[in-house]
């Protein structure tokens, strides 16, 4: 029996899709992504309907198709009633209210960009959930209703992803917020969907790396037996190695300009940091270059290069076959190449090590580790000046199956691919026609990943 929707949400829509004859599904949604990246010239398959919404309208909670906001529990367990509206809809989740203010002084929601974007381009629902208003009171539990869905979108915003104070002032705090973060690098599995972490989403993702590895370094030392270890080899084989990551994590420094701002994983800045200049407008997208510095070790250098040349990452295919990249950055703080760097070496360190104990681990309380991620790579760059970078403006997170050895991704951005070029949110400023969505770099991108995402 259906479970009926309150008063306060019948306009909220239960079947799939507003702007197509019939409603969407998972296959359509993936098959128009597909027809938008075919090529950058083919018409709407929605003639007449890319002007449908009006600008007064287009606010989260007002009408739809934005009329699905998960603001508290209540909503949260509407949704979990409701598994066929999760499971063909695109999951927004906002850690602030918005990503920033731009030159003309307004503040950007680009959170209603991305929905229109999805919507126009393959007719697909989002849903929105304002952590920052709702806060998060079982990280576990969002992670997986937000797993079940097309994808999940973690937007960006104003705090210091390395400043918990910063995100002082609403329900979402900073503990709560890195939690849901956590549980959704944790929740990518057969069949789930994938995540794209934007902006302080991006740098939020960096710093949930770190704490989930030296979340593992402490749980492998401080166990003293695996049951089917008995002899203690397989348990000794990890503790050798989380002392490894322990010890490089320990003396890596993190430099920018020749100064270290930031020594170990330890140092609240050695995920992220402010940039050396603020980076606001449109940039080239350029193929990530490694720095030439001794004060990275080579075998985090090596391990890299190694990935690099086993997977595809998506975003370096399109940096190749596409004409030159050209999206909007907004951001002040940037992620350090050095943490990401370091992070993809022991992902892949840990994963290597398990590979051949893995059914020790599968029934210990080490069992979670079989869900980290199996490595990171770096992507693309931005030039922020001359001799200024922001070195890791994407990554790709890939996760690797361990009886079938498939790759599975999810990928974080340091721009906003769902912004055009004058940095204003839908409902301030006209929606995009088709043809102009299809022609915009950082939205091609963004249809790109979310198009290889859905495969895997």
């Amino acid at each position: 029996m259906p479970i009926p929707l309150s008063p306060e949400h019948l306009s909220w829509r239960s079947t799939p899709g507003i702007l197509g004859r019939y409603p969407s599904s998972p296959q359509s949604v993936h098959a128009l992504l597909g027809y938008f990246l075919r090529d950058r010239n083919s018409p709407t398959p929605f003639p007449g309907r890319d002007m449908l919404f009006d600008n007064s309208l287009f606010e989260w909670g007002v009408a739809p198709p934005l009329e699905k906001v998960v603001s508290g529990g209540d909503e949260l367990q509407l949704l979990m009633g409701l598994p066929e509206v999760q499971r063909h809809s695109v999951s927004i989740v906002e850690p602030w209210p918005n990503v920033g203010i731009n030159l003309q002084g307004e503040e950007v929601r680009a959170s209603k960009n991305v929905a229109y974007i999805l919507q126009q381009v393959a007719d697909a629902d989002s849903i929105l959930y304002p952590v920052w208003q709702s806060g998060v009171e079982n990280p576990q539990r969002l992670a997986n209703v937000l797993s079940a869905g097309l994808a999940t979108v973690v937007q960006g915003g104003n705090p210091a992803a390395y400043d918990p104070n910063t995100f002082a002032g609403h329900r979402g705090g900073y503990e709560d917020i890195l939690g849901l973060i956590e549980q959704l690098l944790l929740r990518r599995s057969t069949g789930s969907a994938p995540c794209i972490f934007i902006c302080l989403g991006h740098q939020l993702a960096a710093v949930a790396h770190i704490r989930l590895l030296q979340r593992a370094v402490a749980a492998v030392e401080t166990l003293d037996y695996l049951p089917l270890d008995p002899g203690g080899r397989a348990l000794g084989a990890l503790q050798r190695v989380c002392q490894r990551i322990a010890a490089i994590g320990a003396e890596l420094p993190v430099k920018k300009n020749g100064e270290i701002v930031a020594q170990g994983w330890h140092h609240p800045r050695f995920a992220v940091a402010p940039n050396e200049l603020i980076e606001v407008g449109p940039r080239r997208l350029q193929p990530y270059l490694c720095r030439d510095d001794a004060h990275l070790p080579g075998e985090l250098l090596d391990t890299h290069a190694l990935i690099a040349d086993e997977l595809e990452g998506v975003i370096d295919s399109m940096l190749s076959q596409e004409r030159e990249l050209n999206i909007a950055m907004f951001h002040s703080d940037e992620v350090n190449e050095e943490a990401a760097l370091f992070a993809n070496w022991a992902y892949k360190l840990l994963h290597d090590t398990i590979v051949p104990l893995r059914y020790e681990v599968a029934v210990s309380p080490l069992s979670w580790l079989l869900s980290l991620p199996y490595a990171i790579e770096i992507m693309s760059r931005t030039e922020v000046a001359p001799n200024v970078w922001t070195e890791v403006s994407t990554t790709c997170i890939y996760y690797k199956d361990w009886e079938t050895h498939r790759i599975r991704r999810s990928f974080t951005s340091q721009f906003h691919p769902e912004l055009m070029a004058d940095i204003r949110d839908i409902g301030k400023r006209d929606g995009p026609r088709y043809a102009e969505l299809k022609d915009n770099d950082g939205v091609r991108l963004l249809v790109r990943l979310l198009y290889h995402g859905m495969q895997e």
